[in-house]
């Protein structure tokens, strides 16, 4: 069972690390890689048509990408959905202003095995791994993504 809140799970050390390479084909056919998104501040959300947290999360992360895309954030959702419900996955993103991939079509090895959703990793201007956000105890809405992530999109 998925909880339905989000936990900054602190395995990650103090000094933030080079983010791992990410690269994927988007649901429209376009290409889209880490390396290309320097100097914006980039969430890479795991999630699932399934996922009941993942789904209540996401008017939060479509709110905030809405408000801060201009000044340099950019959010992909990448779904672990198969392949066969690509059009399920459509569906669900035709109601958001941000990308999305499926996990087949996604390369994202340093990131570990993704095997609980909802998962968000935060990389900050630098490429710089600063967080990774798992569905387990706090809510992921807009306020905490204001104070989590919008300090990174200060110029």
């Amino acid at each position: 069972m998925f909880a339905l809140s989000v936990l900054a799970v602190p395995a990650l050390a103090a000094e933030p690390r080079a983010a791992p390479p990410l690269s994927a084909t988007l649901l429209d056919g376009t290409r889209f890689t880490l390396a290309e998104q320097d100097g914006k501040v980039v969430l890479i959300n795991f999630w699932a048509t399934w996922c009941a947290p993942c789904r209540k999360e996401m008017p939060a992360l479509d709110a905030f990408h809405r408000k801060y895309r201009e000044r340099g954030l950019v959010l992909l959702a990448i779904s672990l959905d198969e392949p066969a419900q690509t059009s399920a996955v459509r569906e669900v993103m035709r109601s958001y202003s941000f990308p999305a991939a499926l996990s087949a079509q996604a390369r994202y090895s340093g990131y570990g095995r993704i095997w609980r959703v909802p998962m968000t990793f935060v990389i900050d201007r630098q490429g710089r791994l600063r967080d990774d956000l798992l569905g387990d105890t706090l809510v992921v809405d807009e306020a905490f993504l204001e104070q989590r992530v919008a300090p990174l999109l200060a110029p």
